[in-house]
This record gives structure tokens, C-alpha cells and sequence, in this order.
């Protein structure tokens, strides 16, 4: 391991030197969205003004150029996540989308009254809702995999959820709210021996750690570019091929298509047959770029570096009498939520933001989760290989000053 050069790093991230209300920015919030690299804009500005043209459609040299780049792109996914093949690699808008694909079109092909679908209660709305929405049209039941106080899951009670019914299990990698890694590769082994599929949604932990689809074996995996230092409007479904064959399209249109006739249609081969219409391909060309940005750093160092910043933030803030933190898992990512006794989580967030420290407020899109907690909401620091413990200390001395005046 090597320790990270994080001067350099955060001289990549241009808006890092940017003042906000006349105070250096001190950027905590990115489990809901990371800063970009100026490679990745670089690599933006480029594709619009050297090889813009529709992907898979032209025989000019431009498309050819356009389409060789979101082809490599796609590449560069499958090796980052180590898929097996390209064709395991769909592109979509996010990981919502691709959540709402696979709950879509699994439902559709899987599914019939009465069946269940597994989560867990420490999932995001995006991971709650499409299975919700499938559950009222086929008459199906949703389950819920309760925590513990720690905010760990009770696998314990795992199998005993899993019935002759159950159709598919959809886990998060990392908690958005608790920041909990959950052993997905333990919920896959059980799951597999009913011959049960299972989604992860790691859209909180491929930017953080190594995440290897084939070691961990589960049938789909989602996340979004926005949150591992690409551009927004790109996300990655990945599904064994085998799944992604035997699903039915997620939407119509061109691109997707085999052949069309008003009798009938005959759809694409994997992968294209889950991406109608014209993608962002120059959202996917800059995806590549973060993730041979982040792999040029090395995720065991990011990993390592993060952890340490986990763990000194969280002694830091635990030494502020009145708060506490909401999830205290023996296996922690880079995430924080807390509360400090008789401050509102606004209050707290907005006066933080008049000092430039953002910081997240809210429920963060885990309504259940909170009242699973006996919380409305809390504030939450998020993390990335780009901050400090200096950054570190403003916050906290941040807390302090406004724990001070309420008071």
C-alpha cells in the first residue's frame, strides 16, 4: 500500500478550490454526489468537439470514432467490475433505472400473485419503490429483512424469510444512511442454495472498495457514474448473461431491435437489447475515464485512506457532548449520520453551510430506515479520497460553534 499524495488528488478536482460564502469549500456530501476530475471533463469537452456522432448507425468516420469509445467504455466497466463478458454490461440513466429494469422486466417474465421479493430495511427508495410498484401490479408480497441496534443485518433470520415463493432477494452494498457493508457475498451463498437470484445495489460502494461480480456471484449488480467521479444521467446494470437473456426489454425503440415489421419484432442481442434509443455516449466515454482515474489511484489504498478518515471523524465527532451516530457496524464505510440532542438536522446543515462545510440533511431517501431508527432525519458526512483531516476539523469545530449557540 502506498499513502496517497492527496494535494495532487485534490488539485485533479477543480471545484475543490472554489470559496463558498467566502469560506473554503469543505465538501461532504458525497455519498449523494462526487466531484469530478478535470480528466473526466476534459474527456467530455472532447467527445462533443472531436467525435460527435450517433453510436451504432453511421458509417462515417465520426459515428465509427463515437461508437468505438462507448464500446471501449463498456469494456472498461466489465474490467472494473470484473464481469464476465461485455454483453453483461447495460447502460442506463442510473442505478434507479437499473433497478427499475430488472424489477420491471424480472417481475414480468418471474413472477405471479402470490410470490415474494426479499429486501432489507436499511434500503434506498430506489431499491424499495420499483419492487413496491411490481408488488401492486402482480399481486406480490414484499419482505423486509429487519437490523439489529447496531444497524447490521439479522441474517440470522435470513433463511427463515425465504420460502418456497420467494423469487428474488435485492440487498444494498453499503448503507447510504448507516454506511454498514453488508456481506452480500454471505446473502448470494444463501440465496443460490434455494436457487434464489439476487440484485446488489452498490451505488455506495464501488468508489469506495474493490467489487469483483464473479467472486460475490450475485445475477445483477447497479450503480451510478455520478457517485464514483463521473458525469451525471449514466448508470450500469450488469446481469449474468444468462438473466439478461432470458429477461424481455425494458423499453422499445431503436437500437434495441433485431428487425421491425408491423406484425411483428425481433430484438437485438445482449446487451443492446436493454438500451433503446440513443445513449449518453459521451456520458459513458467519460464514465471510463473516472474509473481509470480511480484505478490509477488503487481502491485497497482509497480503502485504506478513507477508513482512516472514518475512523478519525468519528472519534472527532463522538468527543461533542449530546451526539451520537446513527450505525455502528463492525464493518463501516465512509459515512456518518448524527444527531445532537435539542438541534434540528436543518438547523444543523444549514448554519454548517454558512461556514462552507455541506454537509447531507434529511431522511436521504430512507424514509423506512428512519422510522426504523425512531428518527425523522439526521445529518450526514460522506467521505471521498479527496478529504482531509484538516477538513475534518472544520466541521467538527464547525459542530461546536453551533452547539455553542443553541445553547
Amino acid at each position: 500500500m502506498k499513502d496517497l499524495d492527496i494535494h495532487r488528488i485534490r488539485a485533479d478536482f477543480p471545484i475543490l478550490s472554489r470559496e463558498v460564502y467566502g469560506k473554503p469549500l469543505v465538501y461532504f456530501d458525497n455519498a449523494a454526489t462526487t466531484q469530478k476530475p478535470q480528466c473526466v471533463i476534459d474527456k467530455i469537452n472532447r467527445m462533443y468537439t472531436t467525435v460527435n456522432a450517433n453510436v451504432h448507425r453511421g458509417v462515417h468516420f465520426l459515428s465509427q470514432a463515437a461508437t468505438d469509445e462507448h464500446e471501449a467504455s463498456r469494456r472498461a466497466v466489465q474490467e472494473f467490475i470484473h464481469a464476465a463478458s461485455p454483453n453483461e454490461i447495460v447502460f442506463t440513466r442510473g442505478a434507479t433505472e437499473s433497478i427499475n429494469l430488472v424489477a420491471s422486466s424480472f417481475c414480468r417474465n418471474f413472477c405471479r400473485e402470490g410470490d415474494e421479493l426479499l429486501i432489507t430495511a436499511m434500503e434506498h427508495h430506489s431499491n424499495i419503490v420499483p419492487w413496491q410498484l411490481q408488488c401492486d401490479y402482480y399481486g406480490l408480497r414484499l419482505k423486509v429483512l429487519p437490523i439489529n441496534p447496531e444497524g447490521e443485518l439479522r441474517l440470522d433470520k435470513l433463511e427463515n424469510m425465504i420460502t418456497n415463493r420467494t423469487r428474488l432477494i435485492a440487498v444494498t452494498h453499503i448503507s447510504n444512511v448507516l454506511g454498514t457493508v453488508n456481506p452480500v457475498g454471505k446473502i448470494v451463498e444463501a440465496a443460490h442454495r434455494y436457487d434464489i437470484p439476487v440484485l446488489i445495489d452498490a451505488a455506495q460502494s464501488v468508489q469506495h472498495r474493490k467489487v469483483n461480480v464473479q467472486e460475490i456471484d450475485c445475477d445483477f449488480l447497479v450503480f451510478s457514474s455520478h457517485k464514483i467521479y463521473g458525469p451525471t444521467g449514466v448508470g450500469v446494470l450488469y446481469g449474468k448473461e444468462k438473466w439478461l437473456d432470458a429477461l424481455p426489454p425494458y423499453q422499445g425503440g431503436g437500437e434495441m431491435i433485431s428487425s421491425v415489421s408491423f406484425e411483428k419484432t425481433t430484438f437485438n442481442d445482449l446487451p443492446f437489447k436493454f438500451e433503446a434509443g440513443t445513449p449518453d455516449f459521451v456520458g459513458t466515454a467519460a464514465l471510463a475515464t473516472a474509473l481509470r482515474y480511480v484505478s490509477s489511484i488503487g481502491l485497497d489504498d482509497i480503502d485504506m485512506y478513507e477508513h482512516a478518515l472514518l475512523g478519525y471523524a468519528t472519534q472527532r465527532l463522538l468527543s461533542i457532548p449530546g451526539l451520537r451516530i446513527l450505525g455502528n457496524a463492525a464493518d463501516k464505510s465512509s459515512v456518518i449520520s448524527f444527531l445532537v440532542d435539542g438541534i434540528h438536522p436543518y438547523d444543523m446543515g444549514t448554519l454548517l453551510d454558512k461556514m462552507g462545510i455541506a454537509v447531507r440533511t434529511g431522511h436521504h431517501c430512507a424514509e423506512p430506515l428512519m422510522r426504523e431508527l425512531g428518527v425523522e432525519g439526521t445529518v450526514r458526512a460522506s467521505f471521498a479520497f479527496y478529504n482531509t483531516k484538516e477538513e475534518i476539523n472544520l466541521l467538527i469545530k464547525g459542530i461546536e460553534r453551533i452547539v455553542q449557540m443553541f445553547r
